[in-house]
């Protein structure tokens, strides 16, 4: 597979590899949940690539759906390569913004995707996928790296956002953008993907009924359909047309009578009261005539009050067929209205937000009502908040996990999640108004995880920390806190090892501290298998630590050592 070249990508290659483990520091006064936790919905503050390595003892493998709005690249963003490789030449471009003059910047530009791209692909599920927001100035490129990355056989396809934003002086209009999709494993996905708001297609369905059966006449059908539409539009999500009620149940009208595009099949249509022809669609119908007359039998086409309205054909909800399009239009300037509704205070609180309904069209898609979703660019925070409103829609439990490394990440990222949760006073959505509901926790990027500090007792990371660090590096598994047993120095279990840490961030206590005999005879076997035991050095040989089932890992240096048995 040809694969793309540029300055510095063989220093970055595999960089992710070397960027050291952190510690996640809770901020319990920015968070709204009653305990600060790693499972939480959750935003962390700290340069992403360094906040995914972090997270990913927490969330390998556990992530169904990611979206990232990296910089476009346009040289007018502000942005500038800080990631510390190893490379004379990357050291120069540390802390440069990036502009248009810069003949490096599409490599530099390069040099910060690919790393962070290969730890993204860690934490997909196997069915998972990422959605990756882009527009010309480096679509083709990113392409090339996600082929690299993710693999050209899981591309899943190119969206189009038409987004009616004309920034390019060329004689060629611009009105959109692109979604790149990519899986973890396209095998492993559904031949179609199904839209959770079939559940609410079930829902109508029975809503529809009921009144059908209470109100026999037409005029109160309709009405008693429409008090209810009006009190409960906000949760139909795509169903939110579906305005209409007769004894075939609920309906909308659709153009998919219209022929989109190329020359149709061009014949009258009389309009049923005025016996006129109806004004035709420019390109004609898509049905040859015998289907349409059909169509007028069955009572499946709706007319205006008179032949100047294009007729319509009646979509019932219980024939409703969900698909992911291709093209997705939408202003982008909702984006921006909604982050003003949100922070009336402020004049332009943030630059060219997505819309939440644009995150959320995708997701609804490609995440299950208790998915993970991921977003490591996560700028005012529209993820977390289109997140909210489709467990408030779909009565999920989805949760984000959002990492934003600049100085807004608490003023705008966090308070926007704080006012969408808690209620927006003014907003027009009454949803909105009234609140989404949810909560999250706040993390720091703390120090990083330097085995050394261990050897030189400086520094030195909490427990769990390290716990999590250990575990996850030397099983390459999912670490949970909970099952931490400070006691007995058990720091959970994997399927080959029951692992225990014998450490403390007392570094006089830390000199002293070894495996002794009494200490490897008291370890508990909570599950039968062999123990894999971490301690800074031990007072026993081989033949004891063979007869009690003990692997023995000396700190700092063995922790790789389980791995890579």
């Amino acid at each position: 597979m040809p694969s793309l070249h540029f300055k510095g990508k063989a220093f970055v290659q595999n960089h992710h590899l070397a960027v050291p483990f952190h510690e996640l520091t809770p901020v319990k006064a920015k968070g709204t949940s009653k305990t600060a936790s790693l499972h939480d919905n959750l935003i962390v503050e700290g340069d992403n690539l360094k906040a995914l390595k972090a997270l990913l003892p927490t969330y390998h493998g556990k992530v169904k759906c990611i979206y990232i709005d990296p910089p476009y690249n346009t040289g007018n963003e502000h942005w500038a390569y800080n990631d510390a490789v190893n490379s004379p030449m990357m050291q120069e471009w540390l802390g440069q913004e990036v502009d248009r003059e810069d003949l490096t910047r599409h490599d530099k530009w390069c040099c910060m995707m690919l790393p962070r791209l290969r730890l993204l692909r860690e934490f997909l599920t196997s069915d998972g996928a990422i959605f990756v927001s882009i527009d010309d100035n480096e679509a083709h490129r990113l392409r090339c790296l996600m082929d690299e990355v993710f693999g050209e056989e899981n591309f899943i396809g190119k969206i189009i956002w038409k987004n009616v934003t004309d920034n390019n002086p060329t004689l060629i209009s611009v009105e959109h953008e692109y979604l790149l999709c990519y899986a973890r494993q396209k095998d492993r996905l559904p031949t179609a993907w199904k839209t959770p708001f079939l559940s609410i297609k079930d829902k109508l369905l029975d809503v529809g009924e009921d009144i059908i059966r209470r109100f026999p006449n037409a005029k109160d059908r309709q009405e008693a359909y429409t008090k209810w539409f009006r009190e409960n539009r906000f949760q139909l999500g795509e169903f939110d047309r579906y305005k209409f009620i007769d004894n075939g149940g609920i309906y909308t009208g659709s153009q998919s009578v219209h022929n989109p595009g190329k020359e149709g099949y061009r014949y009258p249509v009389y309009h049923p009261k005025t016996k006129k022809p109806c004004a035709e669609p420019m390109m004609g119908y898509r049905f040859p005539s015998e289907t349409m007359t059909q169509l007028l039998a069955d009572k499946r086409i709706l007319f205006g009050d008179d032949e100047t309205k294009i007729i319509e054909l009646k979509v019932y909800a219980k024939d409703y067929q969900a698909k992911l399009p291709s093209v997705i239009e939408m202003d982008t300037r909702l984006g921006a209205n909604e982050v003003k509704n949100i922070f009336p205070e402020s004049k332009r609180p943030f630059q060219f937000p997505k819309p939440s309904a644009y995150i959320g069209e995708f997701l609804q898609f490609a995440t299950d009502k208790d998915s993970i979703v991921m977003d490591s660019f996560a700028g005012s925070g529209t993820t977390a908040h289109a997140v909210f409103v489709l467990n408030k829609q779909d009565g999920g439990s989805r949760r984000f996990v959002l990492i934003e490394c600049e100085d807004y990440a608490d003023t705008i990222t966090a308070e926007r999640v704080r006012r969408v949760a808690k209620g927006v006073p003014g907003a027009k959505d009454e949803a909105l108004k009234a609140g989404l509901g949810g909560t999250f926790s706040y993390f720091k990027l703390g120090r990083p995880m330097q085995m050394s500090a261990i050897l030189e007792g400086k520094k030195l990371p909490d427990f769990e920390s390290l716990a999590r660090y250990v575990f996850f590096t030397a099983t390459g598994e999912e670490f949970n806190a909970k099952k931490i047993n400070r006691k007995t120095g058990f720091i959970g279990g994997s399927h080959h090892y029951d692992v225990f840490l014998l450490y403390t961030e007392d570094t006089e206590k830390l000199k002293q501290l070894a495996l002794t005999l009494e200490d490897a005879r008291a370890l508990p076997s909570v599950s039968g298998r062999q123990k894999l035991v971490f301690a800074p050095t031990k007072y026993l040989d081989e033949s004891f630590l063979d007869r009690l089932r003990i692997t023995f890992c000396q700190l700092p240096f063995q922790i790789y050592k389980a791995l890579d048995a």
